[in-house]
């Protein structure tokens, strides 16, 4: 795998993970720091394939529960016959496709495709100091330097709110995996602490990965991860705090007898992890469940525990999808069907559904479904086959990846994390020293009205940083038109905005017999002009509007007379540079009768949150103006619409920045 240049730098951030012996079955293993050898690359990558074929075969016979072998192997035949006639893959092939640093070891390629993009005279984007320093972002949670991808076992603890993510203490591209640490009294300001967990044993020597904390009755807390092993065989292991009575916890312990899980027989190596947080079962035992897949059928796993250090594997899938490939950073959790607080994991019965969402490895996208959990057979089943896990409904739209939930049980509610990755070129993220953010932290809850949809806004502490706020009310946009909004400099902003479309005009507008034709990604953006669209707003816009981001709905109206709406962010035009991703995101929104357009954007720098209809359809995107920055950054209302006139009333707040620094113990309030 590549990784980034190592120096003594991680030396900043200082460690606090509590080392125990390395396994005894880890004899002879390398126990020093991985490091850089050019020359041998090419032969390593060719050992290792063979190293891991080996270690693979070993760790099958240690695993040998014959009843738990013959059970998958009944449910993965039954999945090959499913899946058409496809040819089951070598666990061994995706070495053979690697294509950046992420998939070669095992895992999603976690870095931007755009290596070393160049324009046609072979020129990069002459990007300075100003530029690259005004990408980042005021109030979302980022490290002080260096990459971060993937949140981890985010939780509430003794007055603390604690999140862990994967980090590179090493530098601003993937590799060198650890996690970080951070905590905050209200999820808006954070303090970092030490790494809470090193790559240190021969169990997770090529990265500290995905994992998920479950906090037991008693107040103790379970953290589960993914370790990629020193021949990079994925297997699960067990930590906990050091110290239960430190709601900080900054020292952390790593079980003496990891790894608690292996891949089962039929399994690859490379494609078993991400523990989810545990639910207690009817039976008093602990369930978890972890990504995996077969050919291309994406698939869950389960286990059951009753200590989280031995575990008995249940027969069978919590749930499969062919053609999904594999399933990443699963994600199991319960929602109300009749209030809107959250529920904890273990919730499960009448006025409750559930919710499966999975990371696809193969287009970097977060799915969702919404149904029943059945714990007898241990099955989830979705309500809309048509919409099933990896083929339906996005958590988002845009850039979002790696989400993972958790219950705040101080505030009842479910809170979603998401990573929100880099758009740019690697050589702009090396030369600004960082790369990739969180997502404002989210509620999430089940859409009452629709029933089909999930609820995702931005936790209500994001509007303590709300400062001098301007309203306007009925603006009118006639078709083709741009409308100044004059909010003064608009990087850091919080607007809240709905739109109506004029009757009468709308009545004239002659019928499509084909209300799907629009596609957010495929219909050429906000510049595809309609008889009802697109309309919406243009951010992170300059004055002469060379560059723009339009967040905007585009709707079609039917034969029978109903209306088809898309909300879409499109990023074709968001910059001059000819070295980012500018595309156009977005999916199609339910608009239900009575209610208006309705959208709220988070403006922060170089990202852009988009929710649409109360959070029904969410969009985020990661733009990289180069005149549109600092106060040469406006707002605009926008109409590219042909038949229509709307008219629009909005309120924009100015947003102060987060504090987001080292911990310090006398600040610790």
């Amino acid at each position: 795998m590549g990784s980034s240049t190592t120096s003594n730098e991680s030396n900043d951030i200082p460690c606090s993970y509590i080392p125990v012996p390395d396994s005894p079955d880890a004899a002879g293993a390398a126990v020093e720091p991985r490091r850089q050898v050019k020359g041998l690359f090419v032969i390593f990558c060719g050992m290792l394939v063979l190293i891991s074929l080996v270690a693979f075969n070993g760790y099958y016979r240690a695993s040998n529960n014959g009843h738990e072998q013959a059970s998958l192997a009944a449910a993965l035949t039954k999945i090959i016959v499913e899946e058409s006639g496809s040819e089951t893959v070598p666990a061994s092939s995706r070495w053979q496709q690697a294509a950046s640093r992420g998939v070669s070891a095992g895992v999603s390629e976690k870095t931007n495709r755009l290596f070393s993009s160049s324009n046609s005279n072979g020129e990069m984007y002459p990007w300075n100091n100003s530029m690259l320093s005004w990408q980042r972002t005021a109030f979302h949670f980022q490290p002080e330097k260096n990459w971060m991808n993937d949140p981890n076992g985010p939780l509430y603890y003794k007055g603390w709110y604690h999140f862990f993510y994967q980090y590179n203490p090493n530098g601003a591209i993937w590799g060198d995996i650890v996690w970080g640490h951070a905590i905050s009294r209200d999820l808006i300001h954070w303090q970092h602490l030490p790494l809470a967990m090193v790559a240190d044993q021969w169990y997770d020597k090529n990265g500290v990965w995905t994992g998920s904390a479950t906090i037991l009755p008693n107040g103790e807390i379970i953290m589960l991860y993914t370790g990629s092993t020193n021949e990079s065989v994925q297997v699960q292991n067990l930590a906990y705090p050091a110290d239960p009575s430190d709601p900080l916890l900054i020292d952390w312990v790593k079980y003496p007898s990891n790894p608690v899980l292996f891949p089962p027989p039929g399994i690859g190596a490379t494609d078993f992890r991400d523990p989810t947080t545990a639910w207690l079962t009817s039976q008093g035992k602990w369930r978890i469940t972890i990504g995996s897949k077969l050919n291309k059928t994406g698939i869950a796993l389960v286990y059951d525990t009753v200590d989280f250090k031995t575990y008995e594997k249940i027969e069978g899938l919590l749930h499969a999808v062919p053609k999904t490939g594999m399933w990443e950073c699963v994600d199991f959790f319960p929602v109300s069907k009749e209030v809107k607080n959250g529920l904890d994991t273990s919730i499960n019965g009448a006025g409750v559904k559930h919710v499966m969402k999975v990371s696809l490895d193969d287009d970097r996208h977060d799915y969702y479904a919404i149904g029943t959990y059945d714990e007898k057979n241990v099955k989830f089943i979705a309500d809309d086959v048509k919409n099933d896990v990896g083929i339906g409904l996005r958590y988002d739209y845009g850039v979002f990846y790696a989400s993972k939930t958790f219950f705040d049980d101080s505030k009842a509610r479910r809170v979603l994390w998401g990573w929100i990755g880099e758009s740019d070129a690697e050589y702009a993220d090396v030369a600004k020293g960082w790369a990739s953010l969180q997502g404002i932290p989210r509620t999430v809850a089940l859409d009452t009205k629709t029933g089909s949809n999930l609820l995702q806004w931005p936790v209500a502490e994001v509007e303590s940083l709300r400062l001098r706020s301007d309203e306007f009310k009925d603006l009118k946009a006639k078709p083709g038109s741009v409308v100044p909004i004059d909010v003064g400099t608009a990087t850091q902003l919080d607007i809240v905005a709905e739109f109506e479309i004029e009757k009468e005009e709308l009545e004239k507008v002659t019928s499509e017999s084909n209300v799907d034709k629009y596609n957010c990604e495929s219909s050429g953006g906000a510049a595809q002009r309609g008889a009802l669209g697109p309309f919406g707003l243009l951010v992170l816009a300059d004055d002469g509007l060379s560059e723009y981001t339009p967040v905007y709905f585009y709707v079609v109206k039917g034969s029978d007379g109903n209306l088809k709406t898309s909300f879409c962010s499109d990023q074709s035009r968001s910059s001059v540079a000819n070295d980012v991703v500018k595309k156009t995101f977005g999916s199609f929104v339910p608009v239900l009768e009575g209610e208006k357009f309705s959208v709220r954007i988070l403006v922060d720098h170089s990202i852009v949150e988009s929710f649409a209809q109360g959070g029904r359809t969410t969009v985020t995107s990661r733009v990289y103006p180069t005149r549109a920055i600092y106060g040469a950054a406006r707002l605009f209302l926008f109409n590219n619409a042909t038949d229509v006139s709307i008219t629009a009333s909005l309120k924009v707040w100015q947003m102060n920045s987060a504090f987001i620094r080292p911990y310090n113990p006398d600040q610790s309030n």
